[in-house]
């Protein structure tokens, strides 16, 4: 039986969930469709999720559609946790885009539609509600064709729209398709028969329907089945994976969502030094207990107590070339760009808090915890206001910690402008530690993320003491010369050198003769930000792309205020006004847009990129040691560990 890994995807209140829950019925899996006001959904199974009627966190269901199955996953449609989308997108094989009849295309439904182009992952669109007061025909088809993909295909007509008795009947028109296929042109000219549809790059047929009265619903299951490609699986090899989710469970003990692409795992397998005590594969609407887990399926895996999002399990370089991944492993969409302090009610709360926050790390790593030891402080990124009311209530309610939250700001982030180098010996002043490590930083290209490499033999000394500057690189970087992240830029170690374990004579090893992965792990920091030093580099902010839908008669009215936001509008029609905005003004747009176009503004945003800050560069106050004050920082470090504190 062939395996189709399905997402479903689609701009908050569009319906993705109340599809999920209609195709369940179809599948026989479920005898009543749930309901995501009552909070009686299959996949929204967080508390806070079925109160606050949103997806909060990615959910997998399987079922059996024509004989194909179907591992579904339900993602959240709230742009606050489009972490959990990323999460997902690295494990599918086809997508259904939900669109709504009444709103059309959205903000969120234009970001993941990009994705998905970029991606070139088959894709299928579903506008739901054409039961709903004021859905559209034709205008969502236009609306599709020109802010999703011009090369659309219609699978369905609706008849009655716009009423609960809204009914759908299968009707293929070719005609928007035809002006960008030529195959199809001449279809259609010579009154022949077209060519088989084929779901590729931005070549999408849409279904009409509704997953509340189920109008349209075995229409998208016969394209799902007829039209979206089948898992590419390798049975034999060795077991080859990727974990994309992971929680915690009954007793806290971690589960990793494993989406296999080849070869087998079986409990009791190894898997680095750990081992594998169990296994749940995804069948039927459950996930059943199993001896293994094979390509193309996705299951739940116990006794991987180190597993972290984003693992590729057994993956070597030269397995990556055999083994096809139906989604891009490098990142999709921006980081989060705001950042704020959670404070624990009381300093016997601290210690709690912080364990809290590393376990919703664990599921979430774009939190990215920073914690400042001087101020009894811990800072989180996040993506938006909602993403930080969830996180307050999860801390309060799975965890019974009440907190508080210091004013949101922006995360700005600091680039490299250019090659830098900085070098430390062992045993030569004024190196205190016993390691000798040389860097050289160089910039990027944006979205490269940090590349670690290396200039010296890689035996030239233990791996630990590789592994220890590489993790402290990475580490050191979370803070650049501004205090900001540094997310781009290439580290290569030029130097390295260590002093060989010893001991005084019959006594055991002595750490004051002797190089430790901690000397390594103090010294690098030092070395780091003295190569950064000598690079330079510069803040920069995030950049939203904006699109304002506007009265005509109030554009003159609007372009002052866009102005006034630093916004530079780089489109203006009669009725749309299309630019970029700081991310530290969108809030204030959305606030003021309303009152200059008398309530009837509409605008979108999302983030595009990072830009030069205009002006003075603003600064982030540090945490822990800072390695570019010297003293300050051999005094802390040397007086944390123990040694010696004969500063120069």
């Amino acid at each position: 039986m062939s395996i189709l890994n399905l997402g479903i995807l689609a701009h908050v209140d569009a319906g993705k969930t109340s599809l999920t829950e209609r195709l369940l019925h179809t599948a026989g899996v479920i005898d009543h469709i749930g309901s995501v006001d009552d909070g009686s959904t299959q996949t929204d199974t967080l508390e806070l999720e079925r109160r606050r009627g949103i997806t909060i966190t990615s959910a997998v269901v399987s079922f059996t559609l024509d004989g194909r199955t179907v591992n579904l996953i339900d993602t959240p449609g709230h742009p606050d946790f489009i972490a959990e989308v990323e999460r997902s997108l690295a494990v599918l094989d086809a997508a259904v885009l939900v669109v709504s009849a009444v709103e059309g295309v959205q903000a969120q439904t234009r970001v993941l539609a990009r994705t998905l182009h970029r991606l070139r992952m088959p894709t299928l669109i579903f506008v739901n509600k054409v039961d709903r007061s004021g859905a559209r025909f034709a205008g969502v088809l236009d609306d599709l064709g020109t802010r999703i993909s011009p090369a659309i295909i219609p699978m369905s007509r609706v008849d009655r729209i716009g009423t609960r008795e809204a009914s759908v009947r299968a009707e293929l028109d070719l005609t928007r398709l035809a002006d960008h296929d030529d195959a199809v042109l001449a279809a259609l000219v010579e009154d022949r028969p077209p060519p088989p549809i084929r779901v590729r790059d931005r070549v999408h047929p849409v279904y009409f329907g509704s997953a509340i009265t189920g109008a349209g619903i075995d229409d998208l299951v016969g394209g799902i089945t007829r039209l979206l490609p089948p898992a590419p699986a390798r049975g034999d090899g060795p077991p080859l994976g990727t974990i994309f989710k992971v929680e915690r469970g009954p007793a806290g003990e971690r589960l990793a969502y494993l989406r296999m692409f080849g070869g087998t795992l079986r409990v009791r397998d190894a898997v680095g030094d750990e081992r594998v005590t169990g296994i749940e594969v995804f069948a039927d609407g459950t996930a059943g207990a199993r001896g293994a887990i094979t390509a193309g399926q996705i299951g739940r895996v116990r006794g991987l107590g180190s597993a972290r999002i984003g693992d590729d399990l057994g993956v070597r370089d030269e397995d990556a070339s055999s083994v096809r991944r139906p989604a891009a492993r490098r990142a999709q969409f921006a980081p989060p760009s705001l950042e704020t302090a959670v404070v624990a009610s009381g300093p016997a709360e601290r210690g709690a808090l912080h364990a809290a926050l590393t376990e919703l790390a664990e599921q979430d790593p774009l939190i990215n915890l920073r914690q400042d030891d001087e101020r009894h402080e811990v800072y989180v990124s996040l993506y938006g206001e909602v993403q930080k009311e969830v996180v307050e209530a999860t801390l309060a309610e799975r965890y019974g910690l009440v907190v508080t939250f210091r004013e949101t700001t922006t995360l700005h982030v600091e680039r490299v402008l250019g090659t830098g180098a900085a070098v430390e010996f062992n045993k030569v002043e004024p190196n205190p530690f016993l390691a000798t490590v040389g860097l050289r930083v160089m910039p990027a290209p944006a979205g490269a993320g940090v590349s670690f490499g290396l200039e010296v033999e890689p035996g030239s000394m233990p791996q630990a003491f590789f592994t220890a500057v590489e993790q402290t690189v990475h580490e050191t970087l979370r803070q650049g010369l501004r205090g900001w992240p540094v997310p781009d830029c290439t580290v290569v170690m030029t130097h390295s050198g260590y002093s060989a374990r010893q001991s005084h004579s019959h006594a055991i090893f002595d750490k004051s003769m002797s190089s430790t992965a901690g000397d390594f792990r103090n010294v690098t920091p030092l070395v780091l930000t003295t190569a950064l030093r000598r690079a330079g580099t510069e803040v920069l902010e995030p950049i939203h792309a904006f699109r304002a839908e506007v009265p005509a008669d109030t554009v003159p009215a609007v372009l002052p205020l866009l102005a006034r936001l630093r916004a530079i509008p780089l489109s203006t029609g009669p009725a749309v006004i299309s630019g970029e905005i700081p991310a530290a003004r969108v809030h204030e747009l959305q606030r003021r847009l309303p009152g200059s176009t008398r309530g009837e503004g509409v605008l979108e945003s999302a983030f595009d990129h990072y830009a030069p800050v205009r002006g003075p560069a603003p600064s982030r106050e540090r945490t822990g040691p800072d390695p570019l004050d010297r003293k300050d920082y051999l005094l802390r470090v040397l007086r944390r560990t123990g040694a010696a504190t004969g500063v120069r």
